[in-house]
């Protein structure tokens, strides 16, 4: 089986980040770097059913079904992510530490089956680790301390 592990560490507030990272209006400037997806229905709240959709592409739908599972706020979310009609889920999970610097962020993306999985894992991990080593570093910057935009540009 294979997986996705990122882990960065950011100089913002656990507080920033995870406004950043499940925020509905703020989620699409750091996945601007992949298929510039936007969270649809996105709630950090056990059971919501949500979808992130994108440009569709040859062989893609452009829309990952995603469930809640978990939440701690400020800490931790654990989602499902379907990426095509009929696949087993695979699972995300986002662990956020406070640091004496700022907070480190792991991504875990696991549950990635078959020989299919295994290319999936290979092309979301190379686009996950741009969005957060690029994009979200150019939106954390680009937010105050309330997770408010200080200008509407996504600098990636």
């Amino acid at each position: 089986m294979a997986e996705i592990k990122i882990v960065c560490d950011y100089p913002h507030s656990p507080r920033k980040v995870w406004q950043a990272m499940t925020d509905p209006d703020l989620i699409p400037y750091w996945t601007s770097t992949g298929q510039g997806a936007r969270a649809v229905g996105f709630e950090p709240v056990v059971g919501n059913r949500f979808q992130f959709v994108a440009k569709p592409v040859p062989g893609w739908r452009g829309i990952v079904d995603c469930e809640v599972l978990e939440v701690r706020e400020l800490e931790f979310l654990r989602y499902t992510w379907v990426g095509s009609e009929g696949e087993p889920p695979s699972y995300v999970t986002y662990l956020l530490e406070p640091t004496s610097d700022g907070t480190r962020f792991t991504y875990h993306h696991t549950g990635f089956v078959s020989l299919g999985g295994f290319a999936m894992s290979k092309l979301l991990g190379a686009v996950r680790k741009k969005m957060l080593t690029v994009a979200l570093p150019a939106l954390l910057e680009n937010l105050d301390e309330t997770g408010t935009l200080r200008t509407p540009s996504t600098g990636a």
